[in-house]
């Protein structure tokens, strides 16, 4: 790799192909402790009616971060993300046979011509605007079963779904209107001008459907988890693998709603420099994310990233701010805590263990796999017994769907030893003190 002088803050402005291959050579180079700071492309729909994206969504290129090895942690802290769209359109997916080989979002073939991850372009408006640059034919490897147009107000703070005239106004200005970054090649969703839902509101609360670090084998971005992953196991494409090989990923695409601003994500360095990325922000999400996706939008990013040397996580571990913290895991108070010394006492013990919040994100073919991934996670990094995760998650804290089918968090009250122990002591109290 070319040397390349680390800067203190670096701005991305350039995707994938949706590939993220650790063998492709990394452009952006940041300081441990610097910032990233990116204007994202709108993530699932657009990507996937583009059938050139090899991998369902179009993250930002990896930032190689001064210091991080393999072995290692990085600790992303998500400074600020606002949205810069001003309208989006989404709803529940229908794959179109014959017009992808094994994956429709990996790998999209047109119908007419055969050619592979084919070239598009957009004419007109409707389901069937997405055409062959070659022969003209329909090649959208998606199209909806139920969808929606949604306006934002000006500050983004609330979104409205559209009636046909205004979604068909949209449809016609797509990447205007949803303020397509310039270096992003996919085509607006809002091209589809879908209206099946009209006059709906909803609160916006961005966040980040894909936040993470390189997986050491290339990986479709969409599937660099271990559901999205069973998808690879023995495909028809050049991206199969085997269910070991399934386990290099790092689980960037995890569509939690808590992985927002004010929140702290650490994730695997299983690259040198980690590559660290980001994209598919969404506009607001219920838990599980159940229609298969939510309101894609663009928006702007401000990360600070922090090294954490030896801290052989397997997966992501979250930090959610307080407020999104189930009840039982949220840190105790100062009158809480007096009234277990005072339990002590009664029962003439000298100890109360010290405990703060974290949240281990667990993945895999369905929520028990993926719940089962999260705990072993956790007794692995702590050294101690599956069945201590369970028991502390059971009366100190609590597992989320993250999304349907196979991401969770478990989410539990973990000793101040065992985060020492574990290299993560210094971010956690930073993080709650």
């Amino acid at each position: 790799m070319a040397e390349r002088k680390a800067r203190h803050t670096v701005f991305v402005d350039e995707f994938t192909n949706g590939i993220l291959d650790p063998e492709e050579e990394m452009r952006y180079f940041v300081k441990d402790g610097g910032h990233i700071v990116a204007n994202t492309a709108p993530g699932c729909w657009g990507p996937m009616i583009t059938p050139e994206l090899k991998g369902g969504h179009e993250v930002t290129k990896p930032v190689y971060v001064e210091g991080a090895e393999a072995g290692d942690a990085v600790a992303i802290h998500i400074n600020s993300i606002r949205v810069t769209s001003d309208a989006t359109a989404s709803g529940n997916d229908k794959p179109m046979e014959g017009r992808f080989t094994g994956d429709p979002f990996v790998a999209g073939v047109c119908p007419s011509c055969s050619a592979k991850n084919p070239k598009s372009k957009v004419e007109g408006i409707g389901q069937g605007a997405v055409r062959c640059a070659e022969c003209g034919e329909d090649v959208t490897p998606f199209t909806f079963t139920n969808a929606y147009t949604m306006g934002f107000d000006r500050q983004r703070t609330i979104g409205l779904t559209l009636n046909k005239e205004n979604a068909e106004i949209i449809a016609r200005e797509g990447r205007k209107y949803m303020c397509t970054p310039e270096n992003s090649i996919q085509h607006p969703v809002v091209t589809f001008a879908p209206h099946d839902i009209v006059g709906a509101m909803a609160r916006v609360i961005p966040f980040l459907g894909q936040l993470g670090t390189t997986p050491s084998r290339a990986f479709p971005d969409s599937h660099n988890a271990g559901d999205f992953g069973q998808f690879l196991i023995d495909a028809p494409h050049d991206y199969s693998m085997t269910e070991e090989q399934l386990e290099e990923r790092t689980d960037g695409h995890m569509d939690i709603n808590r992985v927002r601003e004010g929140a702290v994500l650490i994730c695997p360095v299983k690259v040198p420099g980690g590559g660290v990325y980001l994209g598919d922000m969404h506009a607001m999400q219920g838990n599980g994310e159940i229609a298969g996706h939510t309101t894609d939008v663009a928006g702007i990013v401000d990360l600070q990233v922090e090294v954490i040397k030896g801290a052989r996580i397997a997966g992501p571990v979250l930090l959610p701010l307080t407020e999104d913290l189930p009840p039982l895991a949220k840190p105790f108070t100062e009158n809480e805590m007096k009234k277990a010394k005072e339990l002590a006492d009664k029962w003439n013990m000298a100890e109360i263990e010290e405990s703060y919040p974290v949240s281990f994100i667990g993945t895999g073919a369905d929520l028990n796999a993926a719940t089962e991934n999260g705990m072993a996670r956790a007794a692995t990094l702590f050294n101690v017994t599956v069945p201590e995760i369970m028991n502390r998650a059971t009366i100190n804290g609590s597992i989320d769907i993250g999304r349907n089918p196979g991401v969770v968090t478990v989410t539990f009250l973990a000793p101040k030893t065992h985060l020492k122990q574990a290299g993560l002591w210094n971010t956690v109290r930073n993080a709650y003190l």
